[in-house]
């Protein structure tokens, strides 16, 4: 009696072993899988080139030294090669941005649903911060000088802003093949289609009005 409970004890730990392994990523099973952007199958990320038809510009991207342009409205340009850009990245879960600010030139709040980020600064100096779930909705900001790193937590909103006189460069690193990113402003005021007025307006507690200037400049 005592061997079959202990047998059963055996049994059960490795069954829920194995179920809380399988609800993660499982470890590679093969050198690599470059991205198959032709397959008709879909999957969770995509299906492997055949390695044989891998090369290595399938793990090569050039150009992420150039400065970007910053003359828009934000004062920003964003460098983003992910999978689509890196088809070697493919189940790697990790990418890569470089961020170029004008001064006061700003990468507004967003969210990556995807992935947390690790920044750090190559020149310049730059307001970051982050903000924690509700009910807190607590506010982590520092300003970081060349050679900080500043951690963003997963799916947190967050920022950047050049607060230096002179132009400012980020890089960053994600731990996800194609992190998304959800542009906060973009997503409420700029949604297709919109998303009801009346709603915004009670939302953020202003005229209906203010609500359709928004909609209107994020439409463009």
């Amino acid at each position: 009696m005592a061997v079959s409970m202990l047998l059963i004890l055996i049994l059960t730990t490795i069954i829920s072993t194995n179920y809380l392994t399988l609800a993660h990523e499982s470890s590679p099973l093969q050198d690599f899988c470059v991205a198959d952007f032709k397959s008709p199958v879909r999957v969770n990320g995509f299906t492997c080139l055949d390695p044989k038809q891998v090369k290595a510009d399938h793990f090569h991207f050039r150009g992420l030294h150039i400065p970007g342009n910053t003359s828009n409205p934000m004062g920003s340009f964003i460098n983003r090669p992910t999978v689509f850009e890196i088809p070697g990245l493919n189940t790697l879960g990790i990418s890569t941005v470089r961020v170029d600010y004008a001064p006061r030139g700003v990468v507004p709040p967003h969210r990556h649903p995807r992935a947390a980020e690790v920044l750090t600064v190559l020149e310049g100096t730059v307001l970051v911060g982050f903000v924690t779930s509700d009910p807190e909705n607590k506010l982590i900001s520092k300003v970081l000088q060349k050679g900080d790193v500043f951690a963003f937590p997963f799916g947190l909103i967050h920022f950047q802003q050049n607060v230096g006189e002179n132009d400012a460069v980020t890089i960053a690193f994600l731990n996800s093949q194609n992190p998304g990113v959800i542009a906060i402003a973009n997503a409420v005021f700029g949604s297709d289609p919109s998303i009801d007025v009346d709603v915004l307006a009670k939302a953020f507690q202003v005229d209906h009005a203010i609500v359709e200037k928004l909609q209107a400049l994020y439409k463009l």
